[in-house]
């Protein structure tokens, strides 16, 4: 049996790792003869016992120590791990030394600290299987997490795959009792085939000992890529030093007796191929050779142990169980997640930040084109700002460390936000100030453009700086037409009485590009008022609303329907929408003109806070900007009642639109192992009721909502999806005192903004189209000098298929000759072909993984590319322009 055993391992060796001597540098006969054995040998003992056990140090980062410690930590570590992998090279490979760690931080550290010879060796290691690390930059929670963040916050582990020629199969998070359904996707749309999860069982109000649904499975997004999981229920007198934790493998020993004789462990997992993983708990550091001694001391002719770098175990399973796994699909809410709430003005910085960016990258994409050195003088900064928005949410928001304090965990997010923002703020700032010198003008006029950030034509109001009082009017310059325009004063920050901006209606701004538009002097024409307000009613072509002085909206009348009224009450809850409460406030116009009318509330309970409330000239677009002005430190909501029965939610999670509902019931939420009081808003929420009519809720800076009356009881979750209401969480410490930082770190103002519309029956693109328009609003700058770009519009990019949205257009991250990168998202439940133009013309083209890693050339025709995407699928494609784009 004990040859029988190794043999397998030596075949299992050469196929996960393809480099072991007894393989690789066998003769063409003995390869034949070795292949023969070991069929045979698998044939006759199909069932052998394999067991996997994977060494780490789990990182808890900011909270056993801070960065200096894990840069010690993480150098110290690595070097023990490299010198093991050399003592143990000449053992059988089941018993050499591996080492995994748990984040792409550790290589980032070591790359930083090392000479270049010293980094390439750790890479040879990682290459050949001794040293593992996952995608992510370290654990993190996601829920609260926008989509595009979670992307970038894997970009240095795709870096590493291109520069050093290899892939990186495992995405992880650890500790934290809930996970989104979207991310799934995000992961093996980066390249991910595997994950596994261990929870702490602490800090939660579930039942961390109660039984999962399945304890390894395929983990199936909703575009049909999968994922294979590895989530072992937690075992109940072992905690999360036991399976199912995450420090399995705590006492390695112990726990192979367990999976070996356990019967209750052996009926819900009946597979002879086994995974332990973790062994570092919450220490610093871990330096030690026992999974070496362990492997070698608990084989047995009944079963082989295996030191692991946990990518091998799921190569093994795979191949010998996956064709039978059962799949899941569903999301399990949120708890961890919640913590980064009790700093959530911080945690709205980066989400805007986060969204700015398609702006900026989309800006870049253009100057870059004609200035290819463009981005070089970014890259370190870009590159700190991924490796950020990967630490931004890293699971130890509890905030209830032995060594860092609350306040030292508050000023590190604090930090990182800063990071984050001030690469983003500079590319943006940079990017649109080039535009502006690069379109041609003749000498002696006063031009501005408007770009459009979005992949769709569009109108939409658009804002440029103007100092100036004097009486001016806009002239379209496409159409040769004045456009209605108005003198707007805007809250900014380092303005105590807010900033002068010209504002006009900006028709059909191109796809991704700009036109220009001239200022004249003199009054112009007379356009007809945006919208008119008398008393506390506030009425534009589409809507008849009534606003209470404290800001709140009391009726929403779509005039486009019959006067259908949208704003309801519910039963024990708030009766309005964008209500923070119920005590009188004061209500004044503060801008009116043709472009746009802004009604100003003003309140002090039950925080002080001023709401402005904005319609434009004949949109479906209500905007909200709401600034809460003083410190919390309880837990408030936005309520939004809708006159809706029947109602039926959907909303972006985490790089998924889902349906807010039990599984049961037709959606993606599990009723077991689930905390759902407070769901992941993203971009938007949606509302419809039994006839098909809706509001869709875009969201800009919050993070989280609840649904009606859901609560928790006995650690089991009630979702309630019956009650037409939706509260946006302002901020709170859920779970205080133990987790989070409590009064909100001090903060003393939070901005929060909303937009409203109403629609027939629910549509996931137009909603995601709403979304977008109303958090990327077109981007303005003055025009100098004699540039060569046309001198009225230009769109840089084109999309054949209005189902299929472009999500985020940048310059490539290895240099400028790598071309452009294009992400689009198809929304729609079924597959959709679309093609791509670029102005000027695509050389080549490839699709590739979300992390920029190439997956496969795609054809160039007429130069043109097309694609298909699977129904809910994000995709990421390369495009290399041909010539230079943008010249005429």
């Amino acid at each position: 049996m004990t040859i029988v055993i190794r043999l397998l391992n030596v075949l299992r060796q050469a196929l996960v790792y393809g480099h072991t001597a007894g393989f690789h540098n066998a003769t063409p006969m003995r390869k034949t003869i070795l292949f023969a054995t070991l069929a045979f040998a698998a044939a006759a003992n199909a069932q052998s016992k394999r067991i996997y056990i994977a060494p780490d140090d789990h990182t808890d980062y900011m909270w056993t120590g801070d960065e200096e410690a894990y840069r010690k930590a993480y150098l110290e570590m690595l070097d023990y791990y490299l010198e093991l992998a050399d003592k143990t090279q000449g053992n059988p490979p089941e018993y050499q030394s591996r080492w995994h760690a748990d984040g792409s931080l550790w290589l980032w550290t070591y790359e930083r600290n090392k000479t270049p010879a010293e980094f390439r060796r750790l890479m040879d290691r990682v290459r050949d299987g001794h040293i593992s690390f996952p995608l992510n930059a370290l654990v993190s929670t996601y829920g609260g997490t926008p989509t595009e963040a979670v992307l970038r916050g894997m970009y240095y582990a795709g870096s590493l795959e291109r520069r050093f020629g290899l892939r990186i199969p495992l995405a992880i998070a650890m500790e934290d009792q809930t996970l989104p359904y979207g991310l799934g996707g995000l992961w093996a749309g980066s390249g991910a085939k595997y994950s596994w999860k261990g929870i702490c069982g602490c800090l939660t109000q579930l039942n961390p000992a109660r039984r999962r649904p399945h304890e390894i499975y395929w983990w199936k997004a909703d575009d049909g890529s999968r994922i294979l999981m590895k989530w072992n229920s937690m075992r109940g007198d072992a905690g999360n030093r036991g399976l199912g934790g995450y420090a399995e493998a705590r006492t390695p020993a112990k726990e192979i007796e367990y999976v070996d004789h356990d019967a209750d462990f052996r009926k819900r997992y009946p597979y002879p191929v086994i995974g332990i993983f973790g062994k570092g708990w919450d220490d610093l550091k871990t330096l030690s050779n026992e999974f070496v001694t362990v492997a070698q001391a608990e084989t047995t002719p009944q079963r082989q142990i295996i030191v692991s770098n946990i990518n091998d175990f799921f190569v093994d399973f795979e191949k010998s169980y996956g064709k039978t796994l059962p799949e899941f699909s569903g999301s399990f809410g949120n708890e961890w997640d919640l913590y980064s709430a009790s700093l959530t003005e911080v945690s709205a910085r980066v989400r805007r930040t986060v969204e700015k960016l398609r702006g900026a990258e989309a800006l870049a994409s253009m100057v870059s084109l004609r200035t290819p050195g463009f981005m070089q003088p970014r890259r370190a900064a870009r590159d700190l700002a991924w490796m950020d928005l990967g630490l931004y949410w890293e699971h130890n928001w509890t905030a209830d460390g032995p060594v860092i304090s609350r306040e030292a965990r508050a000023k590190w997010e604090r930090k990182i936000a800063g990071e984050i923002e001030s690469y983003v703020d500079s590319l943006h700032n940079d990017a649109a100030y080039a535009l502006g010198g690069m379109i041609r003008m003749p000498a002696g006029k006063r031009r501005f453009y408007v770009f459009n950030p979005l992949g769709w034509s569009r109108t939409d109001a658009a804002d440029v700086v103007y100092e100036s009082a004097d009486r001016v009017h806009v002239i379209d310059l496409s159409s040769g037409e004045e456009t209605p325009s108005q003198l707007v004063w805007l809250p900014e920050d380092g303005y105590p009485h807010g900033r002068q901006y010209l504002r006009i209606w900006a028709k059909d701004l191109p796809a991704a590009g700009y036109k220009v538009y001239e200022v004249a002097e003199g009054a112009g024409r007379a356009f007809s008022a945006a919208a008119e307000v008398q008393g506390s009613v506030f009425e534009n072509s589409t809507y008849r609303l009534k606003v209470e002085d404290r800001g709140a909206i009391s009726s929403l009348a779509d005039k486009s329907r019959g006067g259908r009224e949208f704003a309801g009450s519910t039963q024990n809850s708030r009766w309005a929408i964008n209500d923070l409460g119920q005590d009188p406030g004061l209500l004044e116009v503060e801008n009116a003109g043709p472009v746009s009318v802004t009604l100003k509330a003003t309140g002090e309970s039950p925080l002080a806070h001023t709401t402005r409330i904005t319609m434009y000239r004949d949109s479906r677009r209500i905007d909200i900007r709401n600034d809460i002005t003083e410190n919390f430190d309880g837990t408030h909501t936005w309520g939004f009642a809708f006159n809706l029965k029947s109602p039926d939610v959907r909303h972006e999670e985490v790089g998924a639109v889902i349906r807010a509902k039990y599984l049961a019931d037709g959606g993606n939420y599990s009723p077991v192992m689930s905390r759902l009081e407070w769901l992941t808003l993203n971009h938007f929420a949606d509302m419809s009721g039994e006839d098909g009519a809706g509001v869709t809720l875009s969201n800009r800076d919050c993070a989280f909502m609840k649904l009606g009356n859901t609560g928790i009881h006995d650690g089991v979750s009630y979702l309630d999806s019956k009650t037409p209401q939706i509260q946006v969480l302002a901020g709170g410490q859920i779970d205080a005192p133990q987790a989070g930082i409590p009064k909100q770190g001090g903060d003393k103002h939070f901005l929060q903004r909303f937009a409203l519309r109403t629609h027939g029956r629910f549509d996931a693109t137009s909603a995601m189209r709403f979304a977008l328009e109303h958090q990327n609003p077109p981007i303005t700058g003055w025009l100098r000098g004699q540039g060569d770009a046309p001198e009225t519009s230009f769109s840089l990019l084109t999309t054949s298929n209005p189902r299929v949205l472009l999500w985020a257009l940048k310059p490539a991250d290895d240099d400028a000759a790598a071309g452009l990168i294009a992400r689009f998202w198809n929304l729609s439940d079924t597959p959709q072909d679309y093609s791509i133009s670029l102005a000027g013309g695509i050389a080549k083209a490839a699709h590739a993984t979300h992390i920029e890693t190439d997956l496969a050339a795609i054809p160039v025709e007429s130069g043109q590319v097309t694609s298909r995407a699977a129904a809910h699928q994000i995709q990421t494609l390369r495009v290399v322009p041909a010539g230079n784009a943008g010249r005429r």
